[in-house]
């Protein structure tokens, strides 16, 4: 059996527990996820291209889970729906003194 339907649906579903609750941006990843698959449907089983393929797929559902977060404007102020499978760092980075703060390279304003 191919890996690809698998990738495809947990690809699918990735899109759906994020962007729940806003059908046009639902419809537009559904959309975009058929036509990349799509392009490549031509390709035999035993195409090399298929492993890297299938793994781009999978590491865009995993990035999806872990690292979209969606914000809706509530008033004055944006609230996110973070869900279960949402990273959650601590920022240990950006508190250290070592850890860099943008172009600045890691000073203050004022320094």
């Amino acid at each position: 059996m191919s890996t690809a339907l698998p990738a495809y649906r947990n690809l699918l579903r990735a899109a759906r527990v994020v962007f729940r609750g806003d059908e046009g941006t639902i419809t537009a990843a559904f959309s975009k996820i058929r036509e990349g698959f799509r392009a490549n449907a031509a390709l035999e089983p035993t195409d090399p291209k298929i492993p890297s393929l299938v793994k781009h797929a999978e590491d865009v559902a995993t990035i999806l889970r872990q690292n979209v977060v969606q914000g809706k404007l509530e008033g004055d102020v944006y609230k996110l729906r973070i869900h279960e499978e949402t990273e959650r760092g601590d920022n240990d980075s950006v508190k250290s003194p070592g850890g860099t703060l943008g172009a600045s390279g890691g000073k203050c304003c004022s320094s």
